[in-house]
């Protein structure tokens, strides 16, 4: 009998602990273990960092230790106004960075945007084609759209497609830093099926290299076809190099050298 009665009082003695740790929790209070005389400690509040800039909710410390969500920081460089590319143009990152370029120029149309290039273009690192360079194009386009001014940054690679895009920054605010390399090459296509889609996605992609030949040679002010004939072949620009052709305006060592700082920087 006192074995059964002493079963009945567990579950009351397992819910009292329960309670009383979520007390602890609720109110406030660091966890204490239970039979022990651990000293309980209230968990403190700092000012958190997030997107708008502003210290709002705030991220728990506990003995000095920072134990709340890491910053956001995606939406913390777009409140600074950058938009930063390091994948190779596929139709997402297209989306995204089309719909950051029309955020921000609807949030201002005055303040420049600073883009960071360091891509693939349309290709993957060994050379597949993975994306089309309409997308490209449509980043092209709507740079061109927008009112803000856009300065182009390139850091690590910026190969073909992408090389355009750093190209089609405003000009004077075109920069690499020292050890990008910018590379000039014609765009690739895969083609299945019988000989007339081969045919037709043959001309689709002569069709798609004219159109970068072009806006390259309209972002350095070189002729057309002396485009086209760099571009049969890889060329290779480091950024001194890339300067001289026309594909930017600066080599950066320091963010100083930028003409505006980032508000985060200043």
């Amino acid at each position: 009998m006192k074995l059964l009665a002493l079963l009945m009082l567990l579950p009351t003695a397992a819910s009292f602990t329960i309670n009383h740790l979520n007390h602890h929790l609720n109110s406030g209070l660091a966890p204490v273990r239970v039979g022990s005389p651990t000293r309980t400690k209230r968990l403190s509040r700092v000012p958190k960092l997030n997107a708008g800039g502003g210290a709002a909710a705030g991220v728990e410390q506990y003995d000095g230790v920072r134990i709340g969500p890491p910053p956001d920081l995606p939406s913390l460089l777009l409140h600074n106004r950058i938009v930063y590319i390091g994948m190779p143009l596929v139709p997402a990152v297209t989306e995204l960075i089309i719909a950051e370029l029309l955020y921000l120029n609807y949030e201002s149309s005055d303040k420049p945007i600073y883009m960071y290039i360091n891509s693939s273009g349309t290709l993957s690192q060994d050379g597949r084609p993975v994306g089309f360079e309409t997308e490209a194009f449509a980043i092209a386009d709507c740079i061109r759209y927008i009112k803000p001014p856009v300065h182009t940054i390139a850091l690590g690679q910026a190969q073909g497609a992408a090389a355009m895009l750093l190209g089609m920054g405003k000009k004077g605010f075109r920069y690499a830093l020292p050890n990008a390399v910018i590379t000039l090459t014609q765009p690739k296509g895969q083609a299945r099926g019988q000989a007339s889609d081969i045919a037709i996605r043959a001309k689709e992609v002569m069709a798609n290299k004219k159109v970068t030949c072009d806006l390259i040679a309209k972002a350095t002010g070189k002729s057309i076809e002396e485009v086209e004939k760099d571009c049969q072949r890889v060329k290779y620009f480091d950024g001194e190099e890339a300067k001289d052709y026309g594909l930017v305006d600066k080599v950066l060592h320091s963010t100083k050298d930028l003409p505006v700082e980032p508000s985060f920087l200043s």
